[in-house]
């Protein structure tokens, strides 16, 4: 029955709770960086609004006026700064000349430093902790005299679906986004139901539900062109059912009003690129890794790395470079 179904997802749910919440709990303190790196990030307080109760730091080299932009998401139990490094986004920020911002979720803001991406009030538009996210994004446009139509936004799994949800409630601040390990924008409304979908992708409905999902929590009566978005997901992550990753792509193939076959499908050496859309930077492309754990993959990179960042994969920050426009 139904109702059995159910249980059965939420006891499982809480299983995943359970084994995230003891792999996180030895994590560094809260802004303690992973690599020489990371110490070249710095705090900026003047950014308002800041109703999420958000840090603001960033790295910027000098970058000349007219320079896209990009936004990284941490994912639980990471630090901003030890996620930017250890991702090579600070390396790929030095060899492109961009700023990067990288906020930061309390430690007291909610348990093991992951952002609210399940709240309705943390996710709608000009609300909580998305409309830090924004108010920080315009912020920095104005002091670094970045390009407004190159923005960009990445995170990882809590981080990757708070990226999805701000690509919805703002799709006039960001051209495009990438959602490692994450889940669709409106999936679950609660604590409870959030790992729920973590166990297992859902609800079951039509790709105009989906649709709504998204557009409910952006600006009304929206006319413009949604955000790109590019979708990575390992067919081995325990933590948030990767089938997540087939319903976001879903959901933004309905926004783009783009067909369920994708115009480009192949697989090399375990990892699965589909593309949707035509262009010289389409719509939206979906990267599955075979077998792949919970994490951000890195590809080839040598030096120690921190919690959820995957060696000897795809580089994901290099292809998600190449899909924004940037290398």
């Amino acid at each position: 029955m139904k109702w059995s179904r159910n249980i059965k997802k939420l006891q499982r749910g809480l299983r995943v709770a359970t084994k995230a919440a003891i792999a996180l709990a030895p994590q560094p303190a809260t802004g303690t960086p992973t690599s020489a790196g990371a110490r070249r990030l710095t705090s900026f307080r003047e950014f308002d609004p800041n109703p999420g109760d958000l840090r603001m730091l960033t790295h910027a080299n000098h970058p000349a006026p007219g320079r896209p932009l990009v936004v990284l998401l941490h994912g639980c139990g990471q630090d901003a700064a030890g996620f930017a490094a250890d991702t090579g986004w600070i390396a790929a920020a030095d060899r492109l000349g961009i700023p990067l911002i990288v906020p930061e979720q309390a430690a007291a803001g909610a348990g093991h430093r992951c952002f609210q991406w399940f709240h309705l009030a943390d996710i709608q538009r000009d609300h909580g902790e998305g409309a830090s996210i924004a108010a920080m994004t315009r912020h920095a446009i104005a002091r670094f005299r970045s390009d407004p139509a190159r923005v960009f936004i990445v995170g990882l799994s809590a981080g990757g679906a708070m990226a999805a949800a701000m690509l919805a409630a703002y799709p006039d601040l960001f051209a495009a986004g990438a959602a490692v390990a994450g889940l669709p924008v409106g999936t679950a409304g609660s604590s409870v139901q959030a790992l729920v979908r973590m166990a297992g992708a859902g609800p079951d409905e039509d790709p105009a539900a989906w649709e709504r999902r998204a557009r409910e929590i952006g600006p009304k009566a929206f006319s413009g062109h949604w955000p790109r978005l590019s979708v990575w997901h390992g067919s081995g992550d325990q933590t948030v059912d990767p089938a997540n990753a087939d319903l976001l792509a879903l959901q933004w193939r309905t926004l783009h009003g783009l067909p369920a076959a994708p115009v480009r499908d192949v697989t090399d050496d375990g990892v699965r690129h589909r593309v949707w859309g035509g262009g010289v930077l389409p719509p939206l492309e979906q990267w599955t890794l075979d077998g792949v754990p919970h994490g951000y993959p890195i590809g080839d990179a040598v030096e120690p790395v921190g919690p959820f960042i995957l060696k000897n994969t795809a580089p994901a920050t290099q292809r998600i470079a190449r899909f924004f426009g940037l290398s």
